[in-house]
């Protein structure tokens, strides 16, 4: 597997042009002077790549492709990558720092490219391409204006994001097992003895997903983050227990949920039904 940890080392690579700055570049792809075979590989920094009329070798139908890729640290690109050197496109490549200092900008998706690229209507192209045409103007001047180049990167992100919770309402057959299963995992960790409270990144890790897609995918389909969902079980568990086990007193409700602290588990308790535990209690009575 080939490993590459900036824009230069893998824009030589693939036959691309040099990047002119280390933290962003843009540029348009030159199929036929491009690598279209490739042994894994991996690179330290994000990409957001748009292909048209992309034909995999390696697929069965070798259909035509219009979708965005997505490339993250860490995630290998696997050895299918033989490619015919006739589509068309543009990339975008952000270093790990230009994220996290302009965090506020970038959505959930980037490290979507491990689950599903996102497939783009002709209008949808012209839209992304019109965008692109502005970036490069800006990127490739001499005074380069940041300012605006950080502004169509941020247009570029909210269209991806918008073109995104269309493709999730195009097939929700797709998707619904995901919100399903996810709503199963909560039920089934409650069925056994528990130690403590669960997170997102738990069943993100029991159903093979990363967090981001998992929550992205719930929030479309329940109107509710996947955080608020595990809220809402936690809460129906606890009132089952105040209700139907009158000898549990509050703390001993609390650890059977998992709060370490029962004080926090009164706190939350109020929070979300207006009631501590031992007042929803005695309404109940």
């Amino acid at each position: 597997m080939k490993y590459f940890t900036d824009f230069k080392s893998y824009n030589e690579y693939l036959g691309l042009n040099e990047p002119l700055n280390n933290d962003i570049d843009v540029g348009f792809y030159d199929p036929p002077n491009m690598l279209s075979k490739s042994e894994p590989i991996s690179v330290d920094f994000y990409r957001i790549s748009i292909k048209i009329n992309l034909v995999n070798k390696m697929t069965p139908n070798r259909e035509p492709v219009i979708a965005v890729f997505f490339n993250s640290p860490n995630l290998i690109v696997p050895a299918a990558w033989d490619v015919e050197p006739t589509y068309k496109g543009m990339y975008l490549q952000l270093s790990k720092k230009f994220i996290e200092e302009n965090r506020y900008l970038f959505k959930t998706y980037l490290d979507y490219g491990q689950h599903e690229a996102l497939f783009l209507t002709d209008e949808e192209v012209e839209e992304i391409s019109a965008v692109f045409k502005l970036m490069m103007k800006y990127y490739e001047s001499e005074k380069r204006n940041f300012n605006v180049l950080l502004s169509y990167v941020n247009v570029v992100v909210s269209l991806v994001e918008a073109f995104y919770k269309r493709q999730f309402s195009t097939d929700p057959k797709q998707y619904n097992h995901i919100v399903t299963d996810f709503q199963q995992s909560i039920i089934d960790y409650y069925k056994q003895p528990v130690s403590q409270l669960p997170n997102v990144q738990y069943f993100a890790d029991k159903l093979g997903l990363t967090a981001n897609y998992l929550g992205d995918i719930v929030k479309h389909f329940t109107q509710k983050s996947a955080l608020e969902n595990i809220h809402d079980y936690i809460i129906k568990r606890a009132k089952e227990l105040l209700l139907e086990n009158q000898k549990l007193n509050t703390t001993e409700v609390a650890y059977e949920l998992g709060f370490e602290y029962p004080n926090y588990f009164s706190k939350f308790f109020k929070k979300q039904v207006g009631l501590s535990p031992k007042e929803y209690r005695q309404q109940l009575n």
